[in-house]
């Protein structure tokens, strides 16, 4: 089992399923957990939970597609912690729309929070990382990347997970000078807040498609990450 004593590892999305359980992960091996969601009465829960059993951590509500939250976030976090070992971006949102129905609106709202969220993480954390040598990033994708939406969610939101792979290529070209690992998790449908509220009416349906047959559990997701 892996320790992580003393490692700093930022969630975001982290009051959440995946982002969640990832969060509990990291606080369970002993690192300084730093949570950011825009649920931010969850997230402090979640931070008290973790310190009862003996770990540390703490909540921020910043939005990650505002650049300037986001630099100033990192820029206490390096005031407080003075490193960043670890980024895992875990925030994001769906839409199921057809596209003679999308707006947009609705366009720019997925693209922005699952695709400009995640550069913004990166763009502001990357320095940091530089000046230590090393640092690994773990970006949320979806295998809605690789289907445009199909399973869960429509082509937009399938877009932007696939862009999330793209900028993760990127990104580990970049960074791989710097010792810095960028890597990308592409998870099926997975037992979320999220995905309950879609899955009412086609859940049978999908899980008919996993040869599984079952949904995955965000516990079993955390294991890429350890």
């Amino acid at each position: 089992m892996s320790d992580f004593s003393n490692k700093v590892v930022v969630i975001t999305g982290g009051a959440s399923g995946i982002g969640e359980s990832v969060t509990r992960l990291f606080g369970e091996r002993k690192a300084k957990v730093i949570v950011v969601d825009v649920n931010l009465e969850k997230a402090n829960d979640i931070i008290v939970d973790i310190a009862n059993k003996g770990g540390k951590g703490k909540a921020f509500k910043i939005d990650v597609t505002n650049e300037k939250e986001v630099d100033s976030f990192f820029n206490q976090v390096e005031k407080e912690y003075g490193a960043v070992d670890i980024l895992v971006n875990s925030a994001g949102v769906v839409s199921t729309k057809p596209l003679l129905e999308i707006n947009e609106k609705e366009f720019d709202f997925v693209i922005s929070v699952n695709l400009k969220g995640i550069l913004n993480m990166c763009k502001a954390v990357f320095p940091l990382m530089m000046k230590q040598k090393e640092g690994s990033i773990i970006n949320i994708s979806s295998v809605a990347a690789k289907k445009g939406g199909g399973i869960f969610g429509n082509a937009i939101y399938g877009a932007s997970k696939a862009g999330v792979i793209a900028l993760t290529k990127g990104f580990a070209r970049e960074g791989a000078p710097y010792g810095i690992r960028v890597n990308a998790i592409c998870p099926g449908p997975t037992e979320t807040p999220m995905i309950k509220e879609l899955m009412s009416v086609r859940k049978e349906q999908i899980i008919k498609s996993i040869p599984l047959g079952r949904f995955a559990r965000p516990n079993e997701i955390r294991k890429n990450y350890i």
